[in-house]
């Protein structure tokens, strides 16, 4: 742990140390400066003493990087199903072992699942470690971060990739704060720096408004949670090389502090539009929140999601689980249709990989038409209502 102290008989009491600070974190008492509790032990402080009164020391822990070796991929599952995003990290996770010249595996924590595990040998797999028991057959933070941790421990992995679900944002953090290393949140890209084994993780920043790339070059691993739908999901291989590892772990009574009595699904109307095969989005074209009746309709009739641009959505026209973009839901379905939306780069990087795009606006230059497969020149309001009424012509005969 770092430590700081205040070295009384330098210290002047000239508060220029509390100026510094940019947690608030010090005050002077009877003209000595006294440290807070909501010290960060970021340092600021030192430099701004001119008498040298403030002394920090930090933990010496230099992590020896050449003993981790490996990138692993968190399989996320739930009620014995594999969810997709783990077939996300699969592409990406070769990609990223084939730079470094590693092995890729995957962890698997459940009850029951070996047959799951014989499966995903199809995939580019070099391991597969299996952790079974009857604490991890569902998610609980206790058993999965022990677990983890454990392994990571005995195996010291370069690379772990997690899925940005609730699960990985819940395991993450836990599990980087244990290890003591770094955590790079909701990445929408990973790529391995050229001379070095750093893994460049690139999240979106500041609202949204910046790219930020990440390293961690001082210890190991290194970590990253990854968007889900963004990444592309890998293929099976058929050149079943991997093995299975079947590793067993011993639970005390303290993992057992949580027991999960019983599951109860929310219903919802609302489809979830990281899953939707079709999505129909609405943007500031609509000229107002009424209008999303238009968009209800079409999604209604082709059985798909409705989405939104963030604009629509600050303007409190439509709830923020409906958007779409950089800093909101990253989709991928079979066909997205953007009405009235101009393209702005935030909302194109979260829809951009669908496989068709449909653009409906009335001004001609709107970016959207660079990215989209078939381009709509007309006022929305005149051309919905059409397909609308074509669709249920359709639909009658």
């Amino acid at each position: 742990m770092a430590e700081i102290k205040i070295l009384a008989e330098k210290c002047t009491g000239c508060k220029k140390c509390i100026s510094a600070c940019p947690f608030s974190a010090i005050t002077v008492e009877d003209k000595k400066a006294r440290i807070l509790s909501n010290c960060t032990f970021c340092g600021a402080c030192v430099s701004a003493c001119p008498f040298g009164a403030i002394l920090l020391e930090r933990e010496a822990r230099e992590a020896d990087l050449s003993s981790y070796r490996g990138v692993w991929i968190f399989a996320e599952q739930r009620n014995g199903e594999i969810m997709p995003i783990t077939y996300e990290l699969l592409e990406i996770g070769r990609k990223l072992a084939d730079a470094l010249g590693v092995e890729l595996s995957a962890l698997l924590f459940g009850n029951g699942l070996r047959k799951k595990a014989e499966v995903m040998l199809n995939y580019e797999l070099d391991k597969i470690y299996l952790v079974e028991h009857p604490l991890l057959a569902y998610y609980r933070t206790g058993p999965y971060t022990r677990a983890m941790v454990d392994l990571i421990r005995q195996k010291r992995p370069e690379v772990i990739l997690m899925g940005a679900t609730s699960t990985g944002r819940d395991l993450a953090p836990r599990v980087a704060t244990r290890l003591k290393t770094g955590l790079t949140a909701d990445c929408t890209g990973l790529e391995i720096e050229k001379g070095t084994r750093n893994l460049i993780q690139t999240r979106p920043a500041l609202g949204g408004n910046i790219m930020a790339s990440i390293i961690s070059p001082r210890h190991r691993p290194q970590m990253a949670t990854v968007r889900p739908r963004v990444m592309k999901k890998a293929r099976p291989s058929g050149n079943r090389r991997g093995e299975i590892i079947e590793v067993k772990l011993d639970f005390t009574q303290e993992d057992k502090m949580v027991e999960v009595v019983k599951f109860i699904k929310e219903e919802r109307e609302i489809e979830d539009l990281q899953e939707a095969e079709i999505i129909v989005s609405g943007g500031r074209g609509l000229g107002k929140a009424e209008n999303f009746s238009l968009i209800r309709k079409l999604a209604r009739l082709l059985g798909g999601a409705v989405g939104a641009s963030r604009a629509v959505v600050d303007a409190g026209w439509i709830p923020s689980y409906h958007q779409v973009g950089q800093t909101g839901k990253t989709v991928q379905p079979k066909l997205y249709i953007a009405c009235g939306i101009s393209g702005a780069i935030q909302h194109q990087v979260g829809m951009r990989n669908s496989e068709i795009i449909v653009a409906i606006n009335k001004d001609p230059n709107a970016p959207i038409f660079d990215i989209a497969t078939y381009g709509i020149v007309q006022d929305l309001h005149k051309f919905l209502p059409v397909l609308i009424e074509k669709l249920e012509d359709e639909k009658r005969r």
